[in-house]
């Protein structure tokens, strides 16, 4: 069962596509999170979603969200996937132990072996204020991060 909005996010700390360690809590007192599974990289979904993401990277800069991908490929596959596409934010490799942050927040699917598509937003102090999970093989829309981050705005109006 996923993580439920108004509860703590769990902390963590993973590798990115370039090697360097990033932690949730880092970003405490700082800015939001949108931390955003994705099943596998170089997946036509995937690809197609993150692309979006990119697309509208402004989305996430106009209100200061931090924007982080996770899936449980290696830190390896995950900077080809990012230097092919170009994507200019964080992909971490929830690598190993395999999926432990996705299982952490409930969205591992065990017989598949990965994460499914959802979507956390955490506020500065590490709360979950919006969440989102597709069915698999569903895509997220761009909308549904918009009304997530206004979700976010609203909680600290």
């Amino acid at each position: 069962m996923a993580l439920e909005n108004d509860t703590q996010a769990p902390d963590f700390e993973l590798p990115n596509q370039f090697g360097e360690h990033v932690r949730l809590s880092e970003f405490r007192g700082k800015k939001p999170v949108a931390l955003v599974f994705f099943p596998l990289a170089f997946s036509s979904t995937c690809t197609s979603e993150l692309c979006q993401l990119r697309d509208n990277l402004a989305l996430f800069e106009d209100h200061r969200v931090e924007l982080i991908g996770i899936s449980v490929d290696s830190k390896a596959t995950l900077r080809a996937f990012a230097d092919k596409e170009d994507y200019g934010f964080n992909l971490l490799a929830d690598f190993w132990p395999h999926g432990a942050v996705a299982k952490e927040y409930g969205v591992f699917l065990d017989a598949k072996g990965y994460a499914n598509r959802a979507t956390f937003i955490i506020d500065t102090h590490g709360i979950i204020r919006a969440s989102f999970i597709t069915a698999p093989g569903e895509a997220r829309s761009v909308d549904s991060y918009k009304a997530a981050i206004a979700e976010l705005e609203l909680a600290h109006a």
